[in-house]
């Protein structure tokens, strides 16, 4: 029983602090987020790596990937049709930044998948692990990612949608290949498709804040 309780105090001490790190770096700039960013990513890398036995399949292998490929030509039509929406509404337009398209979709693809894995891995299956049922764990986690997105009115409900739904396949899943892939896939979509002056070029927290004005140097924070 003591070491019941104790595992559990421990998911919920890794969880508040690797939240309110994310939290700390998407706030901040300059060097302060810099040190911020490395300090969240060690602290999610090392306590995710020492729970590893308790998270597998973990998603980073073959288990579910054949059964969870529909996820990729579905991300794919969806993707037409925004592009498509765009195009008759006269909203589309180039990449934010001076890199060639396919290196921004290469950057971008790993940048979701190290997001999934953060949802996935370390928030959804530590909130199950802390005794939540599947459908509030999947809606706690949709409502944490979404505020990880404030104050951006495009991103925040279309992160709280997607977030629910990728929960759910990843619980039926397991395999995180196809969501990163379709996380890209719709990312793309809307820095594409959806009018600069709405999103900001996809910034989140104080970026989105800060748009258009002279920022100390530091990382450029965006959903894509």
């Amino acid at each position: 029983m003591r070491a019941f309780f104790s595992s559990r105090f421990r998911d919920l001490a890794e969880l508040i602090v690797g939240y309110g790190l994310i939290l700390a770096v998407i706030w901040t700039q300059g060097n302060e987020q810099r040190a911020l960013y490395w300090a969240a990513f060690a602290w999610i890398a090392a306590s995710a790596w020492l729970r590893r036995n308790q998270t597998r399949p973990i998603g980073l292998g073959l288990h579910g990937l054949l059964r969870s490929l529909w996820i990729i030509p579905a991300a794919v039509g969806l993707f037409l049709l925004g592009i498509w929406i765009a195009d008759r509404l006269h909203t589309l337009h180039q990449l934010y930044g001076p890199l060639p398209v396919i290196l921004h979709v290469a950057e971008y693809s790993l940048w979701a998948l190290m997001q999934q894995f953060i949802l996935q891995v370390y928030v959804l299956l530590r909130l199950l692990r802390l005794g939540l049922r599947r459908a509030p764990a999947i809606a706690v986690s949709a409502l944490l990612f979404a505020i990880a997105h404030i104050p951006n009115p495009v991103l925040v409900p279309a992160v709280l949608i997607w977030t629910a739904i990728c929960c759910w396949l990843y619980l039926r899943y397991r395999n995180l290949y196809p969501l990163a892939v379709a996380h890209a896939l719709l990312g793309m979509c809307l820095a594409f498709s959806v009018p600069n002056a709405m999103n900001h070029h996809m910034r989140v927290g104080l970026g989105y804040l800060r748009y258009g004005h002279r920022n100390r140097p530091g990382l450029e924070l965006t959903d894509r």
